[in-house]
């Protein structure tokens, strides 16, 4: 059978006549009719009750039609699987990514990735998270990497990396020598923290009250590279990710104390829209992200 014979066999099922799928496939409808003779002989059955007007399918033809349909949407996605794959080579990813993980995260991914991908390019925006999710939900990114992601009937969510938090807060601070600190002596500090409608905010905030720890928050930003620098010039403490306060922490303008009570995490995802047909290296981009937060 070809597939051109099994769409002709449809859409006659569909139209209920020969004129009108012939005029549709502009063939005669002596060839249409041929075409389901060579289907019946094939099958060793009568697909369609000619006697019927409008014609109308046996319950064999019932059948086939049922199996042509699911084979026909199979062929289709086939064939855009495939279109996706030979565009690829010198395609273009387009990354959303939160800055903190954009900036201080996603970089060696990304190097390892152009090894094995030299001519796809990477290309990485920073988004607010809010941002990202409509971006990706739009079709305009295919990636997206946020913190704490939600759950999205219209979303693939795939795990990233669980990234430590660490009390962070100026060399200056009475807590930066500690080897470690108890979360209840962040009672009633001054605190740096992030606006409320970012999700790390929500995040830690919940932590803060899962042990019933009160802090004085004296300033709230969009962004970690305003918070690092008001932890810098000591107006307050944060609880940050470590991974984006390493440069920071070499050049000594930042301490980080990791917690005793529990290591404690902020978990990152990786968003693709449900259903998104993504090309081979988009697909590998991907898993490499998963591997890699293994």
């Amino acid at each position: 059978m070809h597939i051109e014979t099994l769409k002709i066999f449809c859409d006659l099922a569909n139209l209920q006549s020969f004129s009108k799928t012939a005029e549709k496939h502009f063939i005669s409808q002596s060839a249409i009719s041929q075409q389901l003779a060579q289907l019946e002989t094939s099958h060793k059955c009568q697909l369609v009750n000619r006697k019927k007007r409008p014609i109308e399918l046996t319950k064999a033809g019932q059948l086939l039609y049922s199996a042509t349909q699911d084979m026909l949407d199979r062929y289709e996605h086939f064939k855009n699987e495939l279109n996706t794959l030979r565009t690829s080579v010198g395609s273009k990813i387009n990354v959303g990514a939160i800055f903190s993980i954009g900036m201080h995260t996603l970089p060696n991914y990304v190097k390892k990735f152009m090894v094995g991908h030299p001519n796809v390019n990477v290309h990485i925006e920073y988004f607010s998270a809010a941002t990202i999710y409509e971006l990706v939900l739009a079709g305009e990114i295919d990636v997206g990497l946020v913190a704490v992601p939600k759950k999205d009937k219209r979303l693939d969510v795939h795990d990233f990396e669980n990234e430590p938090l660490v009390l962070a807060c100026s060399p200056k601070h009475a807590l930066a020598h500690e080897p470690h600190v108890d979360i209840h002596k962040l009672q009633f500090e001054r605190f740096i923290a992030f606006e409320k409608s970012v999700p790390t905010r929500i995040w830690v905030d919940g932590i803060l009250e899962r042990y019933n720890v009160a802090v004085r928050r004296v300033m709230e930003f969009d962004n970690i590279e305003t918070v690092k620098r008001a932890l810098e010039i000591d107006a307050g403490i944060s609880i940050l990710p470590q991974i984006a306060i390493l440069q920071e922490l070499a050049a000594g303008t930042i301490k980080a104390v990791p917690f005793s009570n529990e290591k404690f995490i902020r978990p990152t995802g990786i968003i693709v829209r449900k259903g998104k047909i993504l090309g081979q290296a988009t697909r590998y981009f991907i898993e490499l992200l998963q591997k890699g937060a293994r």
